[in-house]
């Protein structure tokens, strides 16, 4: 049975728990990957914590940016062709992806290596906390074209609909993270201890396993289209496609990563024990992302189809279905989290007062992390639809009540009030988006489809 004849029959709900289980299983490993990595700096002390609270978004920026924004896009451009039956327009978009995450890969490594030590302290890094960062920052950005090459390759991978193939090899990335950054950050046998920088550099280890696993894949396995490298004439044309609907969710990360920022810069003000606090807390919202981009990739590839082959009813319920199992699932970790937030902040710090502080955030924010979800999910869908204004315009809605919010409260600031601020703009976030796509915001422009 083809992929597009499969998508288009299957159950609905059964298909996209199929789907998005490899996904989930996989962003779940990411989840224990990264915790591992606040275990093994929250050794080297309270200055390094901190230190990974201002690097940290910038790393999950790339991560967001080459995984859910572009690999999204090529996600879905890879999926309408291939559910119009276009293999050679598929296999274009996909060697034309590898090569743009390529050259983003080193505009963002450029932006970072040489403006580094600038933005860090612009967020309030000083002293031994902007030297964790820097050391955090530069190892990862010298090899972050792993993280761009190993994400665009899963999207691609994702498009097709082998969902268990990417989920491996994002998985055996994570496995080689956790023992790499390990032996990097204390230092095993011959090999130095790297301290903070030790995590980076596990980080760009395990994406280059990802990479090359992924890579085989495509180019000896695949059956629904070939990955090549040559013999195919790149375009400025295919390129606008890719960039048409990437570009436009990127700004989504941007405003996401804005967000964090200003929080972080407000919280920063607060002494550095505050703002361990809240990176330690809010690592959990960004762990939200990947675990609910396991139910987006899928809705993705299947939204993708449907409007390739104009199933467009059916495209739509799929992402009210997806939208709400993620919502589901974040919002029960969101309220075990703030009923329980012990859980979560006595796993990285000893320290009482930091505890408290991430404490603080769970019971605030914690609530609020299904809407969260919802919102998140519909982002994802939007890409298969092709149909990127309405979550945008959420997203800088968000940024812009935090950081209007925080400005607001100016010295009067303390960390519940900022707190609360989150949890305004998450609900926020996911209203504007589900009210837009509700009221036809995907239909706009599209020809009528065929009777369902």
């Amino acid at each position: 049975m083809s992929l597009q004849h499969d998508l288009l029959t299957a159950p609905i709900g059964r298909r996209i728990l199929r789907m998005a289980a490899p996904n989930v299983i996989a962003m779940l490993a990411s989840l224990a990957t990264s915790m591992a990595e606040v275990w093994y700096v929250g050794h080297l002390g309270t200055a390094a914590l901190a230190g990974l609270a201002l690097a940290f978004p910038m790393y999950m920026l790339n991560l967001m940016l080459a995984a859910g924004s572009m690999g999204g896009a090529i996600s879905g451009a890879i999926a309408q062709r291939l559910g119009a039956k276009d293999r050679a327009g598929a296999e274009a978009l996909a060697f034309h992806a590898v090569v743009l995450a390529v050259l983003l890969s080193l505009v963002s490594s450029g932006v970072f290596l040489l403006l580094g030590p600038k933005i860090y302290a612009a967020l309030g890094g000083r002293e031994s906390v902007l030297a964790n960062a820097l050391a955090y920052s530069n190892l990862f950005f010298l090899g972050s074209i792993t993280l761009w090459i190993a994400n665009t390759l899963a999207g691609i991978v994702r498009a097709t609909g082998h969902m268990g193939v990417s989920a491996r090899g994002l998985m055996t990335g994570s496995a080689v993270q956790v023992v790499a950054a390990g032996l990097l950050v204390f230092g095993a046998g011959p090999l130095p201890a790297l301290g903070i920088g030790g995590a980076a550099a596990g980080a760009v280890i395990g994406f280059l396993v990802a990479t090359v696993i992924l890579l085989h894949f495509l180019m000896r396995r695949c059956t629904e289209l070939t990955l090549r490298l040559t013999g195919i004439p790149l375009r400025l044309s295919v390129f606008t496609d890719l960039l048409r609907v990437g570009a436009l969710a990127s700004v989504s990360p941007f405003t996401s990563i804005a967000t964090v920022l200003a929080i972080t810069t407000f919280v920063a003000r607060l002494g550095p024990d505050a703002l361990a606090g809240y990176g330690i807390g809010s690592r959990l919202e960004f762990l939200m992302i990947p675990l609910v981009f396991g139910f987006g990739a899928a809705t993705i590839t299947m939204v993708g189809v449907h409007f390739g082959a104009r199933a467009y009813a059916r495209g739509h319920r799929i992402a009210w279905t997806a939208a709400a199992m993620s919502a589901l699932l974040t919002g029960a970790i969101g309220a075990v989290m703030a009923l329980f937030p012990g859980l979560w902040a006595n796993l990285f710090t000893d320290v009482e007062a930091v505890r408290e502080t991430t404490r603080l955030y769970l019971r605030i924010v914690g609530p609020f992390y299904a809407l969260f979800g919802l919102g998140q999910c519909l982002y994802f869908a939007s890409q298969g639809a092709r149909r990127m204004l309405w979550p945008v315009l959420a997203s800088l809605l968000r940024f812009a009540t935090v950081f209007a919010g925080g400005l607001l409260l100016g010295a009067q600031a303390d960390t519940a009030s900022i707190f609360a601020l989150i949890a305004l703009s998450l609900t926020l976030y996911a209203l504007v988006s589900a009210i837009a796509i509700w009221r036809g915001a995907w239909m706009r422009g599209l020809a009528a489809a065929p009777a369902e």
